[in-house]
């Protein structure tokens, strides 16, 4: 109120200068106003009189459609309370389960006007680097998690894009890998240079570093019992199990399922914004950067300067190679 008071006596003032002055040049100078401002007062003053100088309301005469309604956020308060997601995985979920657009914030002030307890978040109290390699197909990492009865899904993801390619396989077996490796070159729109894996059989194996090197493909196995050397692909998979798993019954989890991980797998590379990417999606990231991919024929150039040797499924392997 006192501010509302005192911005009224400003404009009596304005308004009494400018009859002293008759001239609004003169006394938009004086009062240190623009001409514009004085002029609006003026025609306010002369329309409504003493009245006109009380400052109006800001808020819009009409408002913008509203898209919330008592259902959607019905809707919204139920996928916290069943599967503890955020604000962006709930932006997420509506969009591809239910084709529902809506932004964080607005998710977020549902959940604040019903009091939703914010999620906790356990973090390990270690500095961390993120990193990620400049050229898409520079490295590739790729993985195996199982995800119901003979049931397996390979993953493998772009180091420098995020791209992700996914594959259902009965087994973990090397022709299953080598398999997935062909699914990979197809779905990627790019040379791949190296391929990185864990320790697990399904990698080290004669059969799949052969078609590496017939793809003239560099095989980069990470350290032994370090999984988060190939974080990626891990927090990729964990991302599947929090997003997309979560929705499916642990009985359907089986082979059928193949259809919906092709959707998934468009989904996340078309739509899904990513965090480490400042909110582009992968094939936006892609875009970008298309213009620094290498030709197959420089890859495989580069691939022949160097004898590629056959890995043995031993640890001492490398740490031979460290020293």
């Amino acid at each position: 109120m006192a501010e509302q008071h005192r911005q009224l006596k400003a404009r009596e003032a304005w308004i009494r200068c400018f009859v002293q002055t008759a001239s609004v040049s003169k006394a938009a100078r004086k009062c240190g106003i623009p001409r514009s401002t004085l002029y609006r007062w003026i025609k306010r003053f002369n329309a409504e009189g003493k009245e006109g100088l009380q400052g109006h309301s800001k808020r819009p005469k009409k408002l913008a459609k509203q898209k919330l309604n008592a259902s959607l956020q019905q809707l919204i308060h139920s996928i916290r309370t069943e599967f503890k997601f955020g604000p962006q995985r709930i932006q997420v979920h509506l969009l591809r389960v239910h084709q529902i657009e809506l932004s964080a914030a607005t998710i977020w002030r549902v959940l604040k006007k019903n009091n939703v307890p914010a999620i906790k978040k356990y973090r390990k109290k270690s500095d961390y680097t993120r990193y990620s390699r400049p050229i898409p197909g520079d490295r590739v990492q790729m993985d195996v998690n199982k995800v119901g009865v003979k049931c397996y899904q390979y993953t493998a993801v772009d180091d420098c894009t995020r791209l992700r390619a996914l594959k259902l396989y009965p087994n973990k077996k090397a022709e299953s890998t080598v398999d997935f490796l062909g699914y990979v070159l197809d779905t990627f729109q790019f040379s791949i240079q190296r391929v990185q894996t864990d320790w697990g059989t399904e990698f080290f194996n004669d059969l799949f570093q052969y078609e590496l090197a017939d793809h003239f493909i560099k095989f980069r196995p990470i350290k032994p019992r370090s999984p988060h050397l190939n974080g990626k692909v891990e927090r990729s998979q964990l991302s599947d199990k929090a997003e997309f798993y979560a929705t499916i019954p642990h009985k359907e989890r089986n082979m059928a399922l193949a259809p919906k991980l092709s959707e998934w797998q468009h989904f996340y590379n078309h739509k899904r914004p990513h965090a480490s990417l400042n909110g582009k999606t992968p094939y936006e990231k892609y875009h970008e950067l298309e213009h620094l991919i290498p030709i197959q024929p420089d890859v495989t150039a580069k691939y022949c300067e160097k004898e590629v040797e056959i890995i043995p499924r031993n640890s001492s392997w490398y740490y031979r190679k460290r020293i």
